[in-house]
């Protein structure tokens, strides 16, 4: 990266450190970021508009001059309405304002004017509302194309336009080509100077279509040459193990207490072939909630294990890795295998054994949290690496298990449903396999949207299936009172449901700034029944299996991404009794209702991720921190699909010639990857 891209953002014209705060709450702490702080939409204020033309609902600028002066009226102490008739040759339009008195003194009668806003008809008369407005000869915020930002509290569009120019300033001439020239020559694509400034501050319309594509164009492919050099590298290392054949997976699966869905048995052929191969096993194991992942899981580690190698299974939480080991035993109990727990709770004594008995290969399966990646953990033969929930474990950790054993196989699971022509694109470094199916004894969860006139009927609906002896989930998007966010805390809620609505029953909290041991105890106590109402933010997503909850209320429901939902309602519905998940939303506008309705009516996670994707754009859907690749700060992977499809033929086009991008033709493209990924790739 050139050295002008990495100036403090506080230095920029315009700036200086109380901007500078505000900034880095968007994400912007150097040039580089600012410049590549794009816009989310663009407003054509290029084109005056007759009065006499004006349509009710578009946002239109006109051009014209005031009638008379500004008209104030005070409604109430802290409301004042000022009100403005302005005419053109054709017609005149009425000009509001709340709150501006300054106003008054700065608007000329002799002066024409330009307006750009919403316009709105009353009884057949134009008004604009809160308009923009300046001079007829000033170009600065009319007259032209104007970037519309994301904007955090504080910061207005003009004073954010006005750094960003200032930036582009600073960095004109001085920014290198980051695409080889026969990519720019094979799209006709901007060079990277002339994308970056057409992007803010476009010429026209095309100008800024041409600039949009040849940026997504780069984001995408970046990401997709990083992947495929990753997967590059893990097969181009010495050979992996090749599991015996004689080590049969139906051994096990013959003596399950229960039958396997096509499915699973789909996926566990899958796999059985990658073990028996020479080439190292890297899979991706998508399911939804409850597809039986874990079983899937304990038959490859069984087949490892016969094969005279042991296997690790990777829990997120200690109670998740306490009920993975009771599932492992429970099956496997006549077959000669010994499974171990490692979690940080154990005491020195435990902990010192099973090290002990595991670097003798007396242990054949270590069941266990981060506790694996201690460096004191040694494996006599490992054989077989699992994940479980992907998305809490980087490549960094699972790179730190791999190098436990001499190439072991790894599986990684995850429950976070991604559309599949997505997931093979963004998990370009592993293998996929997908159970697209449940197992035929899990009930439908029935969802219900509601709005806050409901809250009454709630609380009789939960206080019912405690007095029968079931239990309940709250959940809630925050640990505290943010003042930017007007959502309810745990704390507050937990209080108001302990003290107010509930005071007979036991009701408890747990979030994650709590201690592990902490939570761990809590979460305990729930599934143990002794706690009838758990008051939880989302560190339940990835939780325990509570078979007697069977109600999840899930408070301001419509701060939470679909695929997020979907996922917190997958912790009831586990038991024999028929489970529910009220959504208690606030809001009326219609994407909240649209969303509201996509989770009420489906219990398909894939369905509901491609829509969450569609309704939310990829930003959201993919919360780089929650998936680990570099967030997007352009593309949409729900709308630039096709380019996505492009990207990934043209990469690995390039990538089957040149490995490891050291042709002279592609000493950009690795730059790129290493500018884009380097210490920040965690998926």
């Amino acid at each position: 990266m050139p050295e002008i891209l990495s100036k403090d953002i506080q230095y920029i014209k315009g700036v200086g450190p109380n901007r500078a705060t505000l900034l880095n709450k968007v994400g912007i702490f150097n040039l580089k970021d600012l410049i590549t702080y794009f816009p989310r939409e663009h407003e054509d204020r290029g084109k005056i508009k007759n009065i006499c033309d004006l349509e009710d609902g578009e946002e239109a600028l006109i051009s014209g001059f005031p009638t008379g002066r500004i008209n104030e009226v005070r409604i109430r102490k802290n409301m004042l309405i000022s009100k403005l008739t302005v005419r053109d040759e054709t017609g005149t339009c009425q000009i509001t304002w709340y709150n501006q008195s300054y106003l008054k003194k700065s608007i000329r009668q002799d002066i024409r004017y330009k307006f750009y806003g919403r316009v709105t008809k009353k009884y057949g008369r134009p008004e604009i509302m809160s308009p923009v407005f300046e001079s007829e000869d000033a170009n600065k915020n009319t007259g032209k194309i104007i970037p519309i930002y994301p904007l955090t509290y504080q910061l207005t569009q003009n004073t954010l336009r006005k750094i960003i120019e200032e930036g582009l300033k600073e960095v004109n001439g001085q920014l290198e080509e980051t695409l080889p020239q026969y990519l720019l020559d094979k799209y006709n694509f901007y060079d990277y100077s002339t994308a970056i400034n057409q992007i803010h501050f476009p010429s026209d319309f095309d100008s800024f279509n041409k600039a949009k594509k040849r940026l997504v164009f780069e984001e995408l492919f970046s990401m997709q040459l990083a992947l495929l050099s990753l997967k590059n590298k893990y097969e181009i290392k010495k050979p992996g193990i090749e599991f015996s054949k004689d080590a049969k997976m139906s051994d096990v699966i013959f003596k399950l207490p229960f039958k396997l869905t096509k499915a699973q048995l789909r996926v566990l052929e899958e796999i059985d072939k990658d073990m028996e191969s020479s080439k190292p096993m890297n899979r991706l194991l998508q399911g939804d909630v409850g597809s039986g992942k874990t079983v899937v899981a304990l038959i490859a580690a069984y087949k490892a294990v016969k094969s005279g190698y042991q296997a690790t299974i990777m829990a997120p939480t200690a109670i998740l890795a306490s009920q993975h080991l009771e599932t492992f035993q429970d099956i496997l109990k006549n077959s000669g295998i010994t499974c171990e727990l490692l979690i940080s709770g154990i005491s020195k004594k435990k902990k010192e054994d099973i090290l002990k008995r595991l670097e003798n290969g007396e242990i054949d399966i270590l069941i266990g949290t981060h506790a694996i990646l201690e460096e004191n953990v040694k494996f006599k033969k490992l054989g077989l690496v699992v994940t479980d929930e992907q998305h809490r474990f980087g490549v960094r950790q699972r790179s730190t298990v791999v190098q436990k054993g001499n190439n072991p196989d790894v599986l990684v699971m995850t429950a976070t449903p991604i559309p599949r022509t997505l997931a093979l694109i963004l998990y370009g470094d592993l293998d996929i396999s997908i159970i697209d199916e449940l197992p035929p004894n899990r009930k439908k969860i029935e969802t219900y949207a509601v709005t806050k006139g409901m809250e009454f009927r709630v609380n009789n609906f939960i206080a019912k299936n405690i007095e029968e002896g079931r239990q309940c989930y709250i959940v809630c998007p925050l640990v505290e009172e943010n003042e930017e966010i007007d959502a309810k805390s745990v704390m507050e809620i937990y209080e108001n449901y302990k003290n107010k609505i509930f005071p007979n029953y036991r009701v408890e909290y747990l979030h994650g700034k709590m201690k592990q041991k902490e939570k761990d105890s809590i979460m305990e106590e729930f599934k143990n029944g002794n706690i009838d109402i758990l008051v939880s933010t989302t560190v339940i997503e990835v939780g325990v299996n509570v078979p007697n909850s069977n109600i999840m209320i899930i408070e301001n429901a419509e701060r939470f991404g679909l695929a997020q939902l979907h996922q917190l309602r997958g912790r009831v519905g586990r038991g024999e009794y028929q489970s529910y998940c009220i959504l208690k939303y606030q809001g009326n506008s219609q994407i909240i209702k649209q969303r509201m309705k996509v989770i009420s009516s489906t219990n398909d996670g894939f369905v509901i991720s491609e829509k969450d994707l569609e309704l939310r754009g990829s930003g959201e859907f993919f919360g780089t921190r929650q998936h680990g690749i570099p967030e997007f700060k352009i593309a949409n992977l729900f709308e630039d699909i096709g380019t996505l499809k492009v990207v990934q033929e043209i990469a690995m086009e390039i990538i089957n010639e040149d490995p490891l991008l050291e042709k002279k033709e592609n000493i950009k493209l690795k730059r790129l990857v290493d500018d884009k990924f380097k210490d920040r790739i965690d998926i």
